[in-house]
């Protein structure tokens, strides 16, 4: 990864909201993508997750020295998560505050941090993740 802007797609999702919770993270610029199950969370607290493991997985990859010189964008189709994120939204949530001040906290390593809402449709591989993943937990039981 050479570019100093790094591109991150993030999405989140809960059956039944709480619920079987799962993220989805897709990388263009490495082409990379990663999903992980979560257990029980709701919708709202897995976007949140989403986007947590997105910034470690993205300092873990480029490094601490080069993630201190980059830029980076988080594209997610959740209003409420990326207008809470901007500061245009309260958090009304009290389970979302610590979430928000690990995000808060993980921006530090970075030269910068944009959140970006994009339209679903544009967010389909992010979103697929996140199915393909609950998909292949509910075959479990």
């Amino acid at each position: 990864m050479k570019e100093d802007k790094i591109i991150i797609y993030c999405d989140g999702g809960s059956r039944n909201n709480p619920g079987s919770a799962a993220i989805g993270v897709y990388i263009p610029q490495s082409d990379k993508e990663y999903s992980k199950y979560l257990g029980t969370a709701t919708n709202n607290e897995a976007e949140y997750q989403a986007i947590i493991f997105a910034l470690k997985k993205i300092k873990q990859l480029i490094g601490k020295g080069k993630a201190g010189n980059s830029e980076i964008e988080i594209r997610s189709d959740s209003e409420l998560l990326i207008n809470q994120l901007n500061g245009q939204y309260k958090i009304k949530e009290k389970n979302l505050v610590p979430f928000f001040i690990e995000i808060w906290n993980l921006k530090q390593d970075f030269a910068g941090v944009k959140f970006a809402q994009i339209p679903r449709e544009q967010n389909k591989r992010a979103d697929s993740l996140v199915n393909r993943e609950l998909n292949s937990q509910n075959n479990l039981f």
